[in-house]
């Protein structure tokens, strides 16, 4: 799996992150990923985002703890997405989401 796109499903706020293939070194905070916000029904196709303007965001922050699943399977738009997690996980900060990142080798 280390040459996949890993994806996440933060599941209470319904946003997906996507990590590229490669092109990703140093801090996660300075990570590009694609974002897919379901619940706006918003999609940055094609448009890579830093992860930090995301998880740093004080709606985000504010809203501790989240569960996040990592699946792989393609994602299914609208009411047909239903993953099938490799992994979920209560984080309770962002601390918890590096160290979930370190385990699966991002």
């Amino acid at each position: 799996m280390e040459n996949e796109t890993k994806k996440f499903h933060f599941i209470e706020r319904d946003l997906l992150v996507y990590f590229p293939k490669d092109g990703n070194k140093g801090k996660y905070l300075n990570y590009s990923v694609i974002i897919i916000d379901r619940k706006k029904g918003i999609k940055q196709s094609g448009k890579l985002v830093k992860l930090g303007e995301i998880l740093e965001n004080p709606e985000f922050e504010n809203c501790y703890p989240h569960t996040v699943g990592y699946y792989k399977e393609p994602c299914m738009e609208g009411a047909e997405f239903k993953p099938e997690y490799l992994e979920l996980r209560k984080i309770g900060s962002i601390e918890e989401f590096w160290l979930f990142l370190n385990a699966l080798d991002i």
